[in-house]
């Protein structure tokens, strides 16, 4: 099971998406983990989602998910397990804030908040890679020995 999770080619599209998806969703992470970039750190960030009405357990899982999510793309190490937890989390994020404030991002300061469009970018990079796997330069593709392709999986 796991070789299928760890499994990729060596495709530098792969490379590409999942560190600019990991890069980008870092700083995110650092913010609610560690209080960096101007973050509130980790026990105001779970205060934060339950005051939402988030519980704690997913809050939790979101905390970790761009963290430790960002960095396992970063490095291309369970890629596709690190999508997965990212995609979830940009679901939610539309669903549980996003949503009523429309597709658009907040450019000019006329919403109450921001929209979704950033998420849906987040999400397609992130199925991209579920398929995909981590590609050139992974850890996954050199756990597994950089000798298989997707053509030897077997879903």
């Amino acid at each position: 099971m796991l070789k299928y999770i760890l499994v990729t080619d060596k495709s530098w599209t792969s490379l590409i998406l999942r560190l600019f998806l990991g890069i980008v969703m870092f700083p995110h992470g650092a913010q609610k983990l560690f209080g960096l970039f101007g973050g509130q750190g980790f026990t105001a960030s779970i205060n934060s989602f339950t005051q939402m009405h988030i519980p704690a357990v997913l809050a939790f899982l979101v905390i970790m998910a761009e963290a430790l999510g960002s960095l396992g793309l970063i490095t291309g190490f369970l890629t596709r397990i690190a999508a997965f937890g990212l995609l979830c989390d940009m679901v939610g994020a539309i669903f549980l804030v996003h949503w009523q404030n429309g597709f658009f991002m907040n450019w000019f300061g006329k919403q109450a908040g921001e929209g979704f469009e950033y998420h849906l970018l987040a999400i397609a990079i992130s199925l991209a890679l579920l398929i995909q796997g981590g590609g050139k330069w992974s850890l996954d593709g050199a756990l597994t020995g950089g000798k298989k392709t997707l053509s030897h999986r077997r879903w």
